[in-house]
């Protein structure tokens, strides 16, 4: 077992984050880059080292010290749309923290990495003191994605139920003292 180091993102590890998550979204969810949706993907400063209650982590190989995980948090909430509105109204801006970009490269998975990135961001969220809920949604084409988040939290909205299969995207609650 590799020892990672998981550490915040500083600007010097950019490159190699945004190189994860536009690999992710290009191999595992088929869409590509979609300026609506990964905005933060292209300017990850912007979206997650400038604002105070924002973080992304990277986690390193401890051969050659790349980036191969990711994961982020912000204060955004889940937009209506295209969210369901009342997810929307249910988890609003400013009191929840959202994870995003949980993408470990397909050769460091099933390491215990993404858990590992998910403690450290529920402890981020825990010492702001301003979160009162921690939410986050999937797509569960992605190979494994549904059945970890299962394992750390609650289903709260499953789209595959609503949308007569339009959408599969499925949204969790997890517990912030988990």
């Amino acid at each position: 077992m590799r020892d990672y180091s998981i550490r915040a993102a500083s600007p010097d590890d950019l490159e190699g984050a945004r190189a994860v998550m536009l690999d992710t979204v290009y191999r595992d969810f088929g869409t590509g880059y979609v300026p609506r949706w990964h905005g933060d993907i292209i300017d990850p400063a912007t979206a997650y080292l400038v604002p105070a209650r924002h973080t992304l982590l990277v986690a390193l190989d401890p051969e050659d010290e790349t980036v191969v995980a990711t994961a982020a948090l912000d204060s955004r909430g889940p937009a209506h749309p295209p969210n369901p509105r009342e997810l929307a109204e249910r988890y609003p801006s400013g009191e929840t923290a959202q994870l995003r970009r949980i993408y470990v490269r397909p050769e460091h998975r099933r390491r215990g990495l993404a858990r590992r990135l998910v403690d450290e961001l529920l402890a981020f969220a825990a010492a702001d003191g301003g979160y009162r809920s921690v939410y986050l949604h999937t797509d569960p084409a992605v190979p494994g994605a549904e059945p970890f988040w299962r394992t750390l939290g609650k289903v709260v909205h499953d789209e595959r139920e609503t949308t007569g299969g339009a959408s599969s995207v499925v949204h969790f609650e997890i517990p912030m003292g988990r």
